[in-house]
């Protein structure tokens, strides 16, 4: 069925929603532009997005709330891929993954949210295979580089030595330029939820939470700083494994396992250097404070383009076989991860979904469904770097 728009940007009014869609305006300007619209609550706001990011004065406004599900369902008729900033996302988005999985619209989000996204799978996931919905989660900084990067050391591992490296660490190397005020309010509403449901602590502290009916091997926690003696180096916790590690676990459920049914796979950072342990330390602390706090970024709210534009990453992949010998693999990227990246990886996603491929419905890992097409849209248009040896 012909839709009205390849893409719609749900929360173009927020700050994420608006470099998306500032994204699309500058970098689709001639025959490649997709047809695509702006929604949020506020048709005034909406006129200002458009005049703020150089969109052609006729790119369509079109009203839609998280508390009105007809115009939830109005608006996923009219699209081929939902593009949505609009979070903490259980909080405000749960109707509208029904109304994506209801219509057969394709879906994609930053969603950082293990507890709320097993319940949508459990409640959507059949109901989007049916009608063809491809719902993605995490098609962000959580969790592009790490679901794909583990992808790209796997292919390696198999051209080398002829099967996959059932352990895999990922290692941030270097990262500049913070976390969303939309990821540190979905922490928050996840606080939150699990202080009212004891169970939901189980879930989130669950590597295999997202990979119904399968449980693999015990999983390192990653919550315990460590020195590497091979890398020489000391690895601290990084906030978002607890995250990615579920999508990872779940890109390699959806794809039958060809990573191993005995894959092992954990994150962590690494710090600077002994003498910058005390730093580190406080500046986490800051961080945990800010983000969980009262005092902390608010949705909409983020830095200036220049300290976007600024912004980098690395991230090393390690792949150990049993017998000693070992693959790497390495993912850059060009911008700060919770914005200036972010905003790219998920507008290539979405392009992804109408221009590169057709695939079976259901609730999706980028690196499940997409896998190498994304990859190389990334490389060639979102500023990512994936190499392998």
């Amino acid at each position: 069925m012909k839709r009205d728009f390849d893409l719609i940007v749900y929360g173009a009014t927020g700050y994420t929603g608006g470099l998306i869609a500032e994204y699309l305006a500058t970098s689709y300007r001639r025959d490649d532009a997709p047809s695509w619209a702006i929604a949020g609550r506020s048709t005034v706001k909406l006129q200002k997005v458009r005049a703020a990011i150089g969109a052609p004065d006729d790119l369509p406004l079109l009203k839609a709330n998280a508390g009105e599900p007809a115009s939830l369902r109005s608006m996923c008729e009219r699209a081929t891929v939902i593009i949505t900033t609009v979070g903490p996302y259980q909080l405000y988005g749960s109707e509208l993954v029904a109304a994506c999985a209801a219509t057969g619209t394709g879906y994609v989000d930053l969603c950082g949210e293990p507890a709320w996204m097993r319940r949508m799978i459990d409640a959507h996931h059949d109901e989007a295979k049916r009608t063809g919905a491809r719902i993605v989660f995490s098609c962000g900084f959580d969790s592009i580089p790490f679901d794909l990067g583990v992808l790209t050391l796997q292919e390696k591992a198999r051209e080398k030595f002829g099967h996959p490296a059932p352990r895999v660490k990922a290692r941030l190397r270097k990262v500049k330029g913070g976390m969303s005020g939309g990821t540190a309010a979905s922490a928050q509403a996840t606080l939150a939820a699990a202080a009212r449901d004891p169970a939901l602590i189980r879930l989130l502290t669950d590597p295999f939470a997202l990979t119904p009916g399968f449980t693999g091997p015990s999983q390192p926690s990653g919550l315990i700083p460590e020195y590497d003696p091979r890398m020489k180096v000391l690895l601290v916790p990084f906030p978002m494994a607890p995250v990615n590690t579920k999508n990872v676990h779940r890109t390699n459920f959806l794809l039958g396992h060809p990573y191993g049914l005995d894959f092992v796979y954990d994150e962590m950072m690494i710090a600077p250097g002994f003498r910058d342990i005390g730093r580190v330390a406080t500046e986490t602390f800051a961080t945990m404070v800010s983000l969980f706090g009262t005092g902390g970024l608010r949705p909409g709210a983020g830095p200036a383009r220049e300290e976007r534009e600024k912004g980098s990453y690395d991230i090393l992949f390690l792949g150990e076989l049993p017998d000693g010998r070992g693959v790497e693999a390495v993912v850059t990227g060009d911008r700060d991860p919770g914005y200036g990246s972010t905003s790219k990886m998920i507008a290539e996603c979405a392009l992804c979904l109408v221009r590169d491929m057709q695939g079976e419905g259901g609730i999706w890992t980028p690196g499940a469904l997409m896998g190498l097409a994304l990859r190389e849209r990334l490389q060639k248009r979102a500023g990512l770097t994936f190499g392998a040896r």
